[in-house]
């Protein structure tokens, strides 16, 4: 799913409204909106990170983060976020792709 970094999220929020989708979580920083009529199709949006050093520019969900992590760390990709817990229920890290894109990937709890 995409991550928005946005200087707006209020009124980010009702744009992506109009087009199908409902706030699922809100934190205030970081809004994650949810299509009512696919759940998979997912948009971020976010001011900055609460707990990361930059914000990323995608999420990947995986079911199990810790075999992602060990899988990219032997690839010898940087590792922007280590791998942390995540007071919002996720737990999640960042990686930066070939492209130089971060990724943030992350496992609800």
């Amino acid at each position: 799913m995409p991550d928005i970094t946005t200087a707006d999220p209020v009124a980010s929020s009702r744009f992506y409204q109009l087009l199908g989708f409902r706030e699922e979580m809100n934190l205030g920083w970081v809004v994650n909106l949810v299509s009512a009529s696919n759940p998979t199709a997912q948009v971020i949006l976010i001011t900055q990170d609460a707990a990361a050093p930059v914000n990323p520019d995608l999420s990947v969900e995986v079911d199990d983060v810790e075999a992602a992590y060990e899988a990219v760390l032997a690839t010898g990709a940087e590792i922007v976020h280590p791998i942390t817990d995540e007071q919002w229920g996720v737990r999640r890290f960042f990686v930066r792709d070939p492209d130089g894109k971060v990724v943030n990937v992350v496992s609800h709890r």
